[in-house]
């Protein structure tokens, strides 16, 4: 957030956990940060630049189309959307503890994903598979002026 801040962004973030968002605060506390839940947050502002960075894929499967619609929505023309995801052929989730705690984790698939990012007005930068040979997959996308 601080080199987005050194560019001239003006950083805002949301997180479920309340600590998370606590640490940030006591970090940054001259911007914003919300303590909310994404698949139930209506976002009011419109973005230039969004990061959904390994967060996105411990909500529910059946959440995911309308949370990343929702930030899809949320770009100004020409904004640019960053978000990492498992990238599975299909829909699906699971739960597993390796690393550490059991953690929830959900996928629409490499296909999916795209398609929601179509259906929203954003075409596909870039996607990448950034820690082979792990699923860990990331796209770019940018909102169609």
């Amino acid at each position: 957030m601080d080199l987005l801040a050194k560019e001239g962004f003006k950083p805002e973030g949301l997180d479920v956990s309340e600590k998370m968002i606590a640490l940030a605060r006591s970090r940054n506390p001259e911007w914003n940060f919300y303590h909310e839940d994404i698949c139930s947050y209506l976002l009011s502002e419109k973005y230039d630049f969004i990061s959904a960075w390994d967060s996105i894929w411990h909500i529910p499967l059946d959440e995911q189309v309308s949370v990343i619609s929702k930030l899809a929505r949320a770009l100004n023309p020409d904004g640019i959307m960053i978000f990492s995801f498992g990238g599975v052929n299909g829909p699906g989730n699971h739960s597993d503890d390796t690393m550490g705690p059991m953690m929830y984790y959900s996928s629409l698939g490499i296909n999916g994903f795209i398609q929601v990012f179509l259906d929203n007005g954003c075409t596909i930068k870039h996607l990448e598979f950034d820690q082979y040979p792990e699923l860990h997959t990331y796209i770019v996308a940018q909102k169609i002026a």
